[in-house]
């Protein structure tokens, strides 16, 4: 029996001719956004919590990759890899993307079987496209020295348009 419901599950409402347009985006436009971006919000669960930290990332081929450093994120990570990354690209009120990528969290090893040694490597060369001193003597953040990789389970997004020319949006909700 079902207690809750998810937007999927809601009649559509109708929206007036003067509202922004909101649409789910497609598989290929949430993997570009993925690819375009470098930076988003890791969310992950620790017993009746849900932490959010801001983290950047490389996306290749179905995984995001990043690095990080010791510590509780990583011990809780271990006893429960599911987590979610969302990227947003705001522009205004009605005028954004958002993608949220779901799947399981992976520390990299260095040493190991020569595949993990493989996925560390290429591993770094992501991370250092991005910072290229990481990991280096160079390195702007040393102690960020855990590598990572998610793979992408599922991931949905939403894009909002503004309102054609001429009409006007609904105002938007603020603080008094």
């Amino acid at each position: 029996m079902r207690t809750h419901d998810t937007p999927h599950d809601r009649p559509a409402r109708h929206r007036p001719a003067n509202a922004a347009g909101i649409r789910e985006l497609t598989h290929g436009e949430c993997e570009a956004m993925l690819r375009r971006h470098g930076f988003g919000r890791l969310a992950y669960a620790l017993h009746d919590r849900v932490w959010i930290e801001p983290i950047s990332y490389a996306y290749d081929d179905g995984w995001l990759v990043g690095r990080t450093s010791a510590g509780s994120k990583l011990a809780t990570l271990a006893h429960n890899p599911w987590v979610a990354m969302e990227i947003d690209d705001v522009r205004d009120t009605f005028d954004w993307r958002s993608v949220v990528a779901y799947g399981t969290f992976y520390p990299l090893h260095q040493r190991g079987t020569p595949t993990e040694r493989r996925s560390w490597e290429h591993a770094v060369s992501l991370v250092r496209a991005v910072a290229p001193d990481a990991l280096g003597p160079n390195d702007p953040a040393p102690f960020r020295d855990v590598l990572f990789h998610i793979h992408v389970d599922t991931m949905t997004g939403r894009t909002a348009t503004p309102a054609p020319a001429g009409r006007r949006a609904p105002p938007a909700l603020g603080h008094g």
